[in-house]
């Protein structure tokens, strides 16, 4: 069930960029420049109590209780960037108080060791970690942030976690293969990463929600971008296993969101999606392989074709559906569809419509259609991510009379 009453809700799917003075202030005392910069999206942004909250920080000789402070203003600061372009779902405010997705949980968990850094996508890395010991949580990952929220939210709020599969993916495993009794090399490695897998579910992510739920979260958002990357039966069966024990027991909303699939596309993830326990909705990826072209037929929205694959497999719950593009951006824009801002493209709020217009057709149930960016927004400014999130909640609005 839609937590909003209305079609085509619109909500956040991870993370903003962090500005200069938040990635600054957890390093060092800040500039005049940080603070001018500071103040200016704190009068944008509608930040009443900014005067006090940067006062405190200056005053702050303690690196580790500065830290806390500007941790918890550039929270509010995405919470308010998101509740100022409308959206109905503000997850956690951009994931401000994170490092990266991986890194952020990894940090948190004994028996890793972090080895040096590999290119993720665009220009962003994540420092890669190998498993030397037994894994289990050191201390809660996403709990302060989310009591950060809880205290200043406005709106809906549901909490992105990293998934347990795209954790071991993207880790080395050699105290797990060490461990290994298969006589074969490629049985010896399967079997190490499925308990790996298991080891990580039951000591790090299931205490890390029983904790968010126990402090109040309704909805937890799974990401798992690693899953379609290996789209072979045995990773998909795990993919599956991992999940249903993760989610196993608890009251609350649980979603999937998955980006950037291979070549492959999501054809081989439909197949297991109606598998995924208590799997409520899933948010994919669609803009960033559409044309950029109104429309809402399938000669210009060959972005969306996959979801019948979902639909046709048996997945039955919700789609999260990326409607603007998230990455760098180079093709052609037609008559009414956008604009170009040198690498950005700012979707029209009638080609987001034509999207979700479509993508509607495809699901059955316009009911079922939450809307939302391909993935997070951190590669893009907040200026440009404000530009694209208020067009968003603007084209779910064109959507709705459509329906009307």
């Amino acid at each position: 069930m839609a937590l909003v009453e209305k079609l085509f809700p619109v909500q956040e799917i991870g993370s903003l960029s962090k500005p200069r003075w938040r990635i600054e202030g957890i390093r060092r005392p800040l500039s005049t420049v940080d603070v001018e910069d500071a103040e200016a999206w704190a009068d944008r942004l509608t930040v009443r109590d900014f005067h006090d909250r940067i006062k405190a920080v200056l005053k702050e000789p303690d690196t580790k209780n500065r830290s806390r402070l500007v941790f918890q203003l550039s929270t509010l600061y995405g919470l308010r960037l998101f509740e100022n372009a409308g959206l109905d779902n503000i997850g956690v405010g951009g994931e401000q108080q994170r490092v990266e997705m991986y890194e952020h949980a990894i940090k948190a968990i004994e028996g890793m060791e972090f080895l040096g850094h590999v290119q993720s996508f665009d220009y962003k890395y994540f420092k890669k970690a190998v498993a030397l010991g037994e894994v289990k949580r050191r201390h809660p990952i996403y709990l302060q942030e989310f009591g950060d929220v809880k205290e200043n939210s406005r709106s809906q709020v549901k909490v992105p976690i990293t998934g347990p599969y795209t954790l071991v993916e993207w880790s080395f495993n050699e105290f797990y293969l060490r461990r290994g009794s298969a006589s074969g090399l490629k049985q010896r490695k399967q079997e190490a990463k499925r308990e790996f897998l298991l080891n990580i579910v039951q000591n790090v992510i299931r205490p890390e929600i029983r904790d968010l739920v126990d402090a109040g979260a309704k909805w937890i958002q799974i990401d798992e971008p690693a899953v379609t990357t290996h789209p072979e039966p045995f990773d998909l069966e795990l993919f599956v296993e991992g999940w249903n024990e993760t989610v196993r027991g608890f009251n609350c909303k649980f979603s999937d969101h998955t980006c950037y699939p291979s070549e492959i596309g999501y054809k081989v993830l439909a197949e297991y999606a109606p598998k995924l326990d208590k799997c409520s909705q899933l948010a994919l990826e669609f803009a960033n392989r559409d044309s950029a072209r109104l429309g809402a037929d399938k000669s210009e929205r060959v972005g969306y074709e996959s979801i019948r694959d979902f639909v046709d497999g048996g997945f039955g719950g919700e789609f999260g559906v990326g409607v603007v593009h998230v990455h760098d951006f180079s093709g052609e824009v037609g008559y009414g569809a956008g604009r170009v801002l040198g690498r950005n493209i700012i979707e029209s709020p009638e080609l987001i419509r034509d999207r979700i217009v479509y993508a509607t057709k495809l699901v059955g149930d316009p009911a079922k259609v939450w809307v939302n960016p391909d993935c997070g927004l951190r590669t893009r400014t907040w200026e440009t991510s404000s530009s694209k999130l208020s067009n968003i909640v603007k084209g779910a609005a064109l959507a709705r009379e459509e329906y009307s």
